[in-house]
């Protein structure tokens, strides 16, 4: 069973109900709500999260890409035990803005399906935080 989560954000469905989201979606906003969040942002749960926010200020490298990647890989490993993760790569979006696309190959536990997501993160570009 995949199971029932809040929607993300929080939003209020057509019966005035706070929505929920169920199955395959429930997953992949659990991916997404861990990687949006730094380690030590939730006072309950300190270690929740994935460390790619400490990386918002280096460098766009083959080295930052590959920590970035290992961040992803070990968050998603720890705090998301419905999928098995594929693999985890990054692709350069708009530079300019510092943006990488993460792409997330993943397959649900239960059902063994496949499924991908691209998340983006930006770095911020360099010579901005000089």
């Amino acid at each position: 069973m995949l199971g029932t989560g809040l929607a993300f954000p929080v939003a209020v469905d057509v019966r005035h109900a706070i929505a929920l989201v169920h199955g395959t979606k429930d997953v992949e906003q659990a991916i997404c709500i861990i990687l949006a969040t730094a380690p030590g942002e939730r006072p309950m749960r300190p270690e929740f999260g994935c460390d790619i926010h400490r990386m918002v200020f280096e460098r766009l490298s083959s080295a930052t890409t590959g920590r970035i990647e290992r961040a992803i890989r070990s968050a998603l490993q720890r705090w998301e035990p419905r999928i098995e993760l594929q693999s985890v790569t990054c692709q350069l979006g708009d530079h300019r803005l510092g943006q990488l696309l993460i792409d997330i190959d993943y397959k649900l536990r239960t059902t063994n399906s496949a499924y991908n997501l691209i998340y983006p993160f930006y770095l911020v570009p360099a010579g901005e935080h000089r």
